[in-house]
């Protein structure tokens, strides 16, 4: 017998609730996570927060047409064991540079936001407060306040000389090793129903056999800090580096000296290699100092202003007549850039 409609307002009811907090999901004792990932609450709830900036788009408007129907009929899925995941649409992006996106069906990026939804504090707890990305509270422009606080600190206000390591990972997406992240996730999470519906998204995807996973699903967003949090363990516990911010693949260390900088990268890339099986980008090294600028996230730091980095500036002229005007503007305010805020506004 197939199970009926939710209530007339239900949506509402969970919405004005509080969403989340009330199936339970936030609580300390993780018990019996896949009941709680596949509760039609919690797919309603799911479902909100993926359609949030999309319900223009096709593929959102025809699940939402149907919408008690899918969502029923995906629980079932969920609860008897058959949910597969769909095959990927591939698309490639520039932003500036060339990316490919491997984009799920909708009915998938709904599972991956009702897993999300319940697991993601039970990682958060464990992560470093200085990693930025994909995180409440945090992102690319608190990163960059809190490098500006971390540069002003140990200098006395730019009056010693502080060296900024930056470096990224070669192809982090594309290098995550399957078997090393189960492993982590194994660490933290003992229900095997959750498990197998982990798995199968993780093993949805690969860029070779056993290794990468996409950068359009929601879940690698959290199974990227879950990977990069032993790097962070490692530079935080091991190295005892003080001052260390990361921003998903990129990330920054600060030392009054530029040998031990040097030193820690060999240190770091060794890790890299032998844990989780990824190597530092050799062209994305730098040690600077604050006075030279410090280029990170889009912006440079320096000791009296943050500005936009040159490239994107310019990227932001060129563009600013289009539809990315309003968020080349959000980039602004965030930066001293005066005049290129009111270049972008007086385009046509």
């Amino acid at each position: 017998m197939s199970p009926g409609p939710p209530p007339s307002n239900f949506r509402s009811f969970l919405l004005v609730r509080g969403g989340v907090r009330d199936i339970g999901i936030h609580r300390s004792d993780y018990y019996d996570l896949f009941s709680r990932i596949t509760s039609i609450e919690n797919l309603f709830i799911a479902w909100e927060r993926f359609r949030k900036g999309k319900r223009s788009r096709q593929d959102v408007m025809f699940f939402e047409r149907y919408l008690e129907d899918n969502l029923f009929a995906l629980q079932a899925e969920l609860a008897s064991g058959v949910y597969q995941h769909s095959p990927y649409d591939r698309f490639t992006i520039h932003d500036p540079k060339q990316r490919t996106i491997h984009k799920a069906d909708v009915k998938d990026r709904v599972v991956h936001q009702a897993i999300v939804n319940v697991i993601e504090l039970i990682f958060e707890k464990r992560f470093i407060y200085d990693s930025y990305s994909c995180r409440v509270g945090k992102g690319t422009h608190a990163a960059i306040r809190r490098l500006q606080t971390f540069l002003r600190k140990p200098s006395a206000n730019n009056t010693r000389t502080i060296y900024v390591l930056k470096c990224d990972i070669r192809k982090f997406f594309a290098s995550v090793n399957h078997e090393t992240l189960k492993k982590l996730i194994i660490q933290r999470v003992d229900d095997p129903k959750t498990l197998d519906l982990l798995t199968g998204i993780i093993e949805s995807f690969s860029t070779s056999h056993g290794t990468g996973i996409p950068l359009g699903n929601l879940t690698s967003q959290l199974f990227a800090n879950i990977y990069l949090h032993e790097l962070d363990w490692y530079v935080k516990q091991e190295l005892r580096v003080k001052h260390y911010i990361r921003y998903c693949d990129d990330f920054v260390l600060l030392s009054s000296s530029k040998h031990e900088c040097l030193a820690w990268v060999e240190l770091v890339n060794a890790f890299l290699k032998e844990k989780l099986s990824m190597q530092l980008h050799p062209n994305k090294i730098s040690v600077r100092t604050w006075t030279q600028g410090v280029d990170f996230l889009g912006y440079v730091v320096l000791p009296h202003s943050i500005i936009i980095r040159p490239s994107t500036a310019r990227r932001a002229l060129r563009c600013s007549n289009t539809e990315n005007k309003s968020s080349y503007l959000g980039l602004c305010k965030h930066a001293d850039a005066y005049r290129l805020e009111n270049a972008i506004k007086n385009a046509t």
